[in-house]
């Protein structure tokens, strides 16, 4: 028999971490349990662990199956649901994200650069000079819409994650 659920985002992603960590403990207690060291002459049903192959597998078999479900079923709304601020998928937004902060640490990078800088060259007696091709000013100002964005994109992905429902049945 299915279950129904109306979830969040945010509330799968709670559940998809209790259901991956289920499996760990699972796999850890079948990890110590398959197996025994028994000494000769020891009865070895005084000293088996509890094990049951059977249950074991099939339990681990029902965790992986409501991850695989719920985890397709995030993927979907991800693919389906419009960022509105942005007028692209939250899976294209989990994209443009990375590639904002990518953008943003090389404008950092650059907004901090002085137009002329010296060039110490040891052993040269030489005097060179570094010189900026753009314009720091504009860089720091680009800095500055892209931070933004990306505070703008995190929001709205975080907003989203947190009142959107979509459907899952397990």
């Amino acid at each position: 028999m299915s279950e129904k659920m109306m979830l969040t985002s945010a509330e799968a992603a709670k559940l998809l971490r209790r259901w991956n960590e289920e499996l760990t403990a699972l796999e850890e207690r079948e990890n110590v349990s398959r197996e025994f060291v028994a000494s000769t002459g020891e009865d070895l049903e005084m000293v088996r662990p509890e094990y049951d192959y059977a249950e074991m597998q099939a339990a681990m078999g029902e965790l992986e199956e409501k991850i695989r479900a719920l985890k397709h079923a995030l993927n979907l709304f991800n693919t389906k649901t419009v960022v509105p601020e942005f007028g692209m998928t939250i899976d294209q937004l989990l994209v443009y994200m990375p590639q904002l902060s990518k953008r943003k640490m090389k404008l950092s990078q650059m907004a901090a650069k002085l137009p002329l800088s010296r060039e110490v060259r040891y052993n040269s007696n030489l005097v060179e000079y570094r010189y900026a091709n753009y314009d720091p000013a504009q860089a720091k100002a680009d800095l500055e819409a892209v931070t933004d964005e990306l505070s703008k994109a995190q929001t709205a992905l975080d907003t989203l994650n947190n009142t959107k429902r979509f459907s899952f049945e397990m």
